[in-house]
């Protein structure tokens, strides 16, 4: 496709799925519907940069490339691999993406993408105070903000809850599905983290992204926190339009 310095190319990299589109970065809307190619277990570095470029190639895209990564990342380095391959713990994704690929990658945490976005062009747009975003899927990601500031690789889905558990390990979406729990029970284990989250943090406005955001009510109803909790606007999307978006930042 043409180039268009406003149009980038965002991919979110998630433990089960690679997904990207184009995305307008101005609007922060996608152009076309996302591609999506499975994470391979264990995935390495390279194998990932593979599928992006796979990714790009669908979209007959060359150009800047923004990348959510399941990881805190700092400067572009990998520091953890909760879920993906810890084979990618200490390397330098923007380099070795940037060299693979032949053009400028920058990688960042991929909640703190999907929160970038929301807050920018979605339900959190405009919201003064305390921001968090929790994406709900093979883990639990987060992105915390202040007065729409980035406080970046927050990670609040590894935090030991008051039963000794870690949070994204007793009620991750992946938990629900690897367990057979009904809605309903699911349900009052994330209110059981929520309610912990809240405890610690106080926020604002807490913003449920990823792919449990578009079954928000089957379990609502089960959430009895004082803070106000709403689904992402921008839904599973959040995390690809991110980082197309912070891309264009660096």
């Amino acid at each position: 496709m043409e180039n268009n310095i406003n149009h980038i190319l965002g991919i979110d990299i998630g433990g089960s799925g690679i997904k990207g589109s184009i995305v307008d970065i101005q609007s922060g809307k996608m152009l076309f519907e996302r591609h999506r190619i499975p994470t391979p277990p264990n995935a390495k570095s390279e194998k990932i940069a593979e599928i992006i470029g796979e990714i790009a190639q669908f979209f007959d895209y060359q150009g800047v490339i923004g990348c959510g990564f399941p990881a805190v990342v700092q400067n572009g380095v990998i520091k953890t691999a909760a879920n993906i391959g810890k084979s990618n713990i200490g390397t330098n994704a923007n380099k070795l993406f940037s060299e693979i690929l032949n053009t400028k990658v920058s990688v960042f945490n991929d909640a703190d993408a999907a929160g970038y976005a929301a807050v920018n062009f979605g339900v959190g747009k405009g919201i003064k105070g305390t921001v968090l975003m929790l994406t709900i899927g093979t883990g639990i990601g987060s992105g915390l903000f202040i007065d729409g500031k980035l406080v970046p690789n927050t990670e609040f889905g590894h935090i030991y809850m008051q039963n000794g558990l870690i949070g994204e390990k007793y009620a991750s979406d992946f938990v629900r599905k690897n367990e057979d729990l009904s809605w309903e029970k699911w349900g009052e284990r994330f209110n059981e983290y929520l309610t912990y989250i809240e405890k610690l943090f106080n926020p604002d406005l807490i913003i449920i992204g990823g792919g449990t955001s578009k079954k928000i009510a089957n379990f609502q109803h089960k959430i009895n926190i004082k803070t106000k909790i709403v689904p992402a606007k921008l839904l599973n999307n959040a995390g690809i339009i991110g980082a197309a978006c912070l891309a264009a930042t660096k």
